[in-house]
């Protein structure tokens, strides 16, 4: 569904920076914030996807690891100017129990979906209130409130995006820079083989009998919540296939 971006307050055309824009969800906001007239700015540290995809929108694309400082505050200084941030890049890795728990992929997660998510918001927070109309968009998912079996690293960092969307919209409230957290449920992208370690089958046995979200449903609500009137906030928005109910509670037909 075609989406209008907002007008600026001097007119220029509103920049929209997304990170982990390399693939799934990420990708997809790219070329759905683009249509409705950003310009894009695509970080991910998968540079060749995002620089032949920022090629195709008429964006531009910027190596980033949101785990790395140095990598993030570069970012930001190469985009002095921002009206929407899309804090997308996070991820899982495994599904041990907590007795079984990997050192390497705790500190992954946390890494990249809460300490990254903290990092990129710091850098950008400066230009999204100068813009005059900021809008923080943090990705997070149905495991940000929720928890199951298997999943304590997982849900305990994106627990953490919700703590700190929460804290950032108390935070800054005043301030013309509006916070919104959409929570997907299951979406088949490259999540599941990236938390299985390129498992193939056993990423596919996620959605077996399930008919998933995809990248491009979550890219519209994305596209949609940013091109809301900049005096409305939308605080959450949790999406689901119709055929899951919990994070572990799903009808396979």
């Amino acid at each position: 569904m075609p989406y209008t971006a907002n007008p600026t307050p001097d007119g220029s055309r509103p920049i929209a920076v997304i990170t982990g824009a390399s693939s799934g969800i990420g990708a997809a906001t790219a070329r759905q914030l683009a249509a409705a007239g950003f310009e894009v700015v695509l970080g991910a540290r998968r540079f060749d996807r995002v620089e032949a995809l920022a090629r195709e929108l008429g964006g531009r694309a910027i190596a980033l690891d949101v785990t790395d400082r140095a990598s993030v505050e570069a970012f930001a200084a190469a985009n002095p100017r921002v009206n929407v941030l899309v804090n997308n890049a996070g991820g899982a890795q495994g599904l041990e129990p907590l007795a079984e728990a990997v050192d390497e992929h705790w500190r992954t997660m946390w890494e990249a979906n809460v300490f990254g998510l903290m990092l990129v918001t710091r850098a950008f927070l400066p230009a999204l209130e100068a813009s005059g109309a900021g809008h923080i968009i943090n990705v997070g998912s149905i495991a940000s409130q929720e928890s199951y079996a298997g999943g304590s690293g997982y849900t305990s960092a994106k627990h953490g995006v919700t703590a700190i969307t929460e804290t950032l919209r108390l935070e800054l409230l005043g301030k013309p820079i509006r916070v919104t957290q959409v929570d997907p449920g299951m979406v088949e992208t490259e999540f599941s083989l990236v938390r299985f370690g390129g498992d193939e089958a056993r990423a596919q046995q996620v959605y077996r009998g399930v008919e998933p979200l995809t990248g491009d449903d979550c890219a519209d609500i994305i596209a949609w919540v940013a091109t809301r009137p900049p005096h409305v906030n939308i605080d959450h928005v949790r999406v689901t296939p119709v055929q899951q109910a919990t994070a572990t509670v799903v009808h396979r037909g």
